[in-house]
């Protein structure tokens, strides 16, 4: 397979920290790297150039919401998912499924407060063996996602890499069910892979490897989707309550996965969860939380994590992060953004989200730094 590749570049002696390189039809992704969100093709208030100019070199566009709008063939006619958001760069798509189950549970943390009690929707119309028949928050038209449907949509939108249908259960569910769960995930994850082999079109495939926090359902997990001719593993589903037990599941089934494959962790972003992880070996992470987190005026700095609204940042002619070369500590000062952030103007946002973009993808390479010379 020319157009996709993995290499190991540099193996820590202290931990299971790596860096490595994934080589795609849209250019090279360094391990380990951060991968911010863009649910609807774009990441909030920032544009695909800059984005770029930025140094994001993998980015992750969400299926369920291209699906809901503009739709996925309309991206197909623009000449696919790149062209239409106009970016050069390595792009991933997801499933869908994380956002269907969503609407059926919350995300963790709600479902986490209610208990696991289904939410009161009538998005999820129907789960069965042949997938998940939803409708839209657009128009309320119903939509049936299969692992088919669900693989040939990422055909569609052309990303490099894509991600089979998988069921996301609760974290508050019984054995029995989990089981049931991940044996219908891994069915749905064979036939997606089986629907990619049918045209691969240059596109690379992650399993999901799943079972809540059983470990045992974990390891049953990682023998089965590791006997299939899968591309690369993503760890997905519930994977803990809080980060401690996250930490555990992650450190019992990193071993468990292919060193000459890639590894992702799904919809995990914020700083010490990734110091951890990218000593247990992970890769590549995904998540919303630094644009998130500056759009409520948490700023990533050098000194930690700051609030922007907090009134001694009034007076402070001088940038967010003294160490930082973005472009908005480049051309602002902190009085500046504390102003529009004061005022409510959306520039604000957008200059914090491009600063807290731009310290995850510099604190990416300085962790393969750390690894090459062999800090951690």
């Amino acid at each position: 397979m020319n157009y996709f590749k993995f290499e190991v570049i540099a193996k820590s002696k202290k931990s299971r920290a790596r860096v490595g390189r994934i080589f795609t039809p849209h250019g090279i992704i360094n391990t380990p790297n951060f991968v911010p969100v863009a649910t609807n093709g774009t990441l909030k208030l920032i544009d695909s150039i800059t984005t770029s100019n930025i140094g994001v070199e993998l980015m992750f566009c969400n299926t369920y919401h291209l699906m809901v709008h503009p739709g996925t063939e309309t991206v197909r006619q623009a000449g696919g998912l790149h062209k239409f958001i106009n970016r050069p760069h390595p792009i991933i798509t997801d499933s869908g499924g994380f956002q269907v189950f969503s609407l059926a549970y919350g995300t963790v943390k709600e479902e986490l407060k209610s208990k696991g009690i289904k939410k009161h929707t009538e998005a999820v119309v129907k789960i069965s063996e042949e997938g998940v028949l939803f409708r839209s928050y657009k128009d309320g038209s119903k939509i049936m996602l299969t692992p088919e449907t669900s693989i040939q949509a990422q055909k569609d939108l052309g990303a490099d890499i894509i991600i089979p249908f998988d069921e996301l259960p609760p974290y508050h569910i019984d054995q029995s069910k989990l089981q049931k769960s991940l044996d219908r995930t891994h069915r749905w994850e064979e036939r997606s892979l089986k629907q990619h082999l049918k045209d691969k079109n240059n596109q690379a495939i992650y399993a999901v490897v799943h079972g809540g926090i059983d470990k045992n359902l974990r390891k049953k997990s990682c023998e089965f989707l590791t006997n299939l001719p899968f591309d690369g593993y993503a760890i997905g589903g519930s994977i803990g309550k809080n980060r401690s037990e996250m930490l555990e599941l992650i450190n019992y089934t990193m071993p468990m996965l292919p060193e000459d494959k890639p590894n992702h962790l799904l919809g995990i972003g914020d700083l010490e969860s990734i110091d951890a992880c990218v000593r247990l070996g992970i890769d590549t992470f995904d998540s919303s939380h630094p644009t998130r987190c500056a759009r409520h005026g948490q700023i990533f700095t050098s000194e930690g994590t700051v609030k922007i609204l907090q009134n001694k940042y009034k007076l402070k002619f001088e940038p967010l992060d003294a160490d930082c070369i973005c472009y908005t500590c480049q051309n602002y000062t902190s009085a500046y953004i504390h102003h529009l952030f004061k005022a409510r103007e959306m520039t604000g946002l957008a200059l914090a989200s491009i600063h807290n973009t731009h310290y995850m993808i510099k604190l990416m390479s300085n962790y393969r730094n750390l690894i090459l010379n062999e800090v951690i």
